[in-house]
């Protein structure tokens, strides 16, 4: 019972998260489709509830909406890639997989982020050519972090400035 309200819990924040709130006949055909699936997958096993959620666990710590749509997009991609390997003849894995490639359609921006986190990691910083363009982008990069914390200060003094808590 905690799986099925999980699966809904993920795929409402994710429906939600991209404008998809009027599609609330979606949502509930797909909660059925959902029981389907975790019938396939027998998600009442008792192993399941075994070192707590996967998904919206991560989610909390993603507060501001781009910051979401980034992880958002990862776990679509992954729940995408799961399906992949489940028996695409049943309807109500056709009709999960639908909704997600849609969803992943809407999200295009946030795969792109994912992808360019993950070239970062696979940049080698011991290659001397590397290290002589860091260093000519290093003030660049650090003029745009001032920037964003200069502007996210502003945004915090102006609510303090018009909250009178």
């Amino acid at each position: 019972m905690a799986f099925q309200t999980y699966s809904l819990f993920v795929l409402s924040i994710i429906m939600i998260s991209f404008g998809h709130v009027e599609n609330r006949l979606n949502l509930l055909q797909l909660q059925d489709d959902i029981d389907k699936l975790k019938a396939d997958f027998n998600s009442s096993h008792s192993d399941v509830a075994d070192g707590g959620p996967i998904f919206t666990e991560r989610l909390s710590s993603w507060t501001e909406r781009n910051e979401k749509r980034i992880i958002l997009s990862q776990i679509i991609s992954m729940y995408l890639k799961m399906l992949e390997n489940t028996d695409r003849s049943k309807a109500h894995v056709r009709n999960i997989s639908e909704e997600l490639h849609t969803l992943k359609e809407s999200l295009s921006d946030g795969s792109k982020k994912i992808e360019d986190l993950k070239d970062l990691t696979k940049l080698q910083m011991s290659d001397l050519k590397i290290q002589r363009k860091a260093v000519n982008e290093l003030f660049i990069v650090l003029q745009k972090l001032g920037d964003t914390s200069s502007s996210h200060k502003r945004k915090r003094s102006q609510f303090q400035r018009l909250c009178k808590c």
